[in-house]
């Protein structure tokens, strides 16, 4: 091991021992790749548990306090409901674990570390590739918003206008204005098609800013990577909850189907590749409404399908902006990376939008099959 490497590992085995943690930890390694956190597990001696180290991204996470407040409160309220119905709080929810004078967080020459218990035995899915996984990946984000359910705590909004639609135009309409990589000048068709859902996409939040769709707390990072399985390939919890926040429900479906349901890649050249897999929707619809369906209103229900829609148009603006804005946010691997990736996303929101009557009568009937009492 080279002396950068040494000096680094002693630094991170430093930061370690600022929290409250069993045993000896002697090994530090990064963990996953790390696009937003950097992420390490700390392995310790003999039959002490394994601990998760992260350096949080404040760039992304401006007020990390805030962020780790929500998270400790969140998985205090579901390891309650774990315990209620005897399942096991150590490995069904995430466990915050504080530094040694009782904080959420250590900080350190500016950055912001934090810790959690690694969970053992455990699967991780990079990609949901059958229906019976889709079906298992909902209800986990079924579950996971149900035993949040009666949590009425007010939560940080640790990012700005998270799948706020009226915030991102106003993000695009001075995006276009300034034109920073100056390639505004040769996306006509595409900006016509961003303009052309304004009004649809700003009725749909209407619902939510007037209370119509009600507020919940919700996960905002729906992926199944964000789902731990246990060795027999159930659900165990819901992990990653950096942006756990007060939203609609309806956001964390939809972004689950633009993940789950594309027959495609996120970047895909070849847009004849892209669509929604029915077979997929109606399998993650199952799942989700087994645990949720008694518990959204009729009119959540009415417009779940959208919410796949929405997600999909909101990514849209978001790869586009990034690419007027000379590709700052996202992680590119070749110049035109995020207009292919606004391409992408546009073909899979044509398809959604050619299978939104199916949608929506899949979600009628799947919900139908779950109801027990009427809807509020």
């Amino acid at each position: 091991m080279d002396t950068l490497a040494e000096k680094r590992i002693e630094g991170l085995l430093s930061i370690v021992n600022n929290f409250e943690i069993e045993g000896q930890v002697t090994r530090v390694m990064p963990l996953g790749e790390g696009f937003i956190n950097d992420t390490f597990v700390a392995l310790t001696e003999g039959d002490s548990p394994d601990y998760i180290l992260q350096r949080k991204n404040s760039e992304v996470f401006p007020d990390v306090p805030a962020m780790m407040d929500n998270i400790y409160r969140v998985t205090a309220h579901i390891r309650q409901r774990v315990i209620a119905d005897e399942g096991d709080p150590k490995r069904e929810v995430m466990t915050v674990i504080p530094t040694n004078d009782g904080q959420l967080y250590y900080l350190k020459d500016g950055d912001y570390w934090t810790m959690t218990l690694y969970i053992a035995d455990t699967i991780a899915y990079s990609k949901a590739n059958s229906p019976e996984l889709a079906r298992k990946g909902g209800r986990g984000i079924g579950r996971f918003q149900s035993q949040l359910a009666d949590f009425t705590e007010p939560l940080a909004e640790t990012i700005q206008g998270f799948h706020n639609v009226r915030y991102r135009f106003k993000q695009w309409d001075e995006c276009i204005e300034r034109d920073t990589a100056g390639r505004v000048k040769d996306l006509k068709e595409e900006i016509e098609i961003v303009e052309s859902h304004r009004k649809e996409m700003l009725d749909f939040w209407s619902l939510v800013e007037r209370g119509e769709i009600p507020a919940r707390v919700t996960h905002n990072d729906t992926k199944i990577n964000n789902i731990l399985f246990d060795k027999q390939g159930e659900v165990l919890c819901a992990i990653d909850l950096d942006t756990v926040m007060t939203s609609t429900s309806l956001n964390d479906f939809g972004d689950a189907i633009r993940s789950y349901c594309n027959t495609g890649e996120e970047d895909d050249r070849d847009l004849k590749r892209v669509g929604l897999s029915l077979e997929m929707f109606e399998a993650y619809t199952d799942g989700y409404l087994s645990e949720r369906a008694n518990e959204l209103t009729r009119t959540e229900l009415d417009w779940l399908a959208f919410s796949a829609l929405y997600i999909t148009f909101e990514q849209v603006m978001r790869f586009l902006m990034d690419y007027i804005d000379g590709d700052k946010y996202y992680k590119i691997k070749w110049v035109d990376h995020n207009l292919v990736r606004t391409h992408a996303q546009m073909r899979l929101l044509e398809d959604l939008e050619e299978k939104y009557g199916q949608m929506k009568k899949v979600v009628a009937e799947v919900a139908q099959r779950y109801l027990s009492t009427a809807c509020a």
